[in-house]
């Protein structure tokens, strides 16, 4: 096993209040999307409140969601996000929020365990808009590798 996984935060400004018809139909996938991410080979983690998504934490603003998860490796992440059921939510996305000018998704590693915090994860973001894909804030299209987990010396 690794000793780091890949974190994933991931927002979005609303188009209308979570509660209203126009979001109806996304809230009414999320138990399914949510479920479907947690049986997904590489899954970890997700950050939820006791009604099980995200959708009530306000971190970025009332007007935004957050999903914030934890996987085995930047494939299996992948493989969830464009190559499951989880792209015909994509692809109505225009339905339910805004496009959003900034970069609004980060990956980053974190230790084997590590359960990020939204702040961490705000943290990172920042840092992916401040200066680009780096190995401590990056995304798919510019993946960096794990951190190495031993250094090693050079020969004398």
């Amino acid at each position: 096993m690794s000793q780091y996984q890949i974190a994933q935060l991931n927002i979005a400004k609303l188009l209308a209040p979570i509660d209203s018809p126009q979001l109806a139909d996304f809230v009414a996938n999320l138990d399914r999307i949510n479920a479907l991410a947690e049986d997904s080979p590489g899954f970890v983690w997700r950050l939820q409140t006791a009604e099980g998504d995200a959708t009530s934490i306000d971190y970025f603003g009332s007007d935004q969601i957050v999903n914030l998860s934890v996987w085995q490796s930047v494939d299996a992440l992948h493989n969830y996000v464009y190559r499951s059921a989880h792209v015909e939510i994509m692809r109505r996305k225009k339905e339910w929020f805004d496009k959003m000018v900034e970069s609004h998704m980060v990956l980053w590693w974190v230790p084997a365990g590590h359960e990020p915090t939204v702040e961490e994860a705000a943290q990172k973001l920042e840092l992916l808009r401040e200066q680009g894909a780096t190995a401590e804030a990056f995304t798919f299209k510019k993946a960096f590798p794990a951190p190495s987990s031993s250094v090693v010396e050079p020969s004398v």
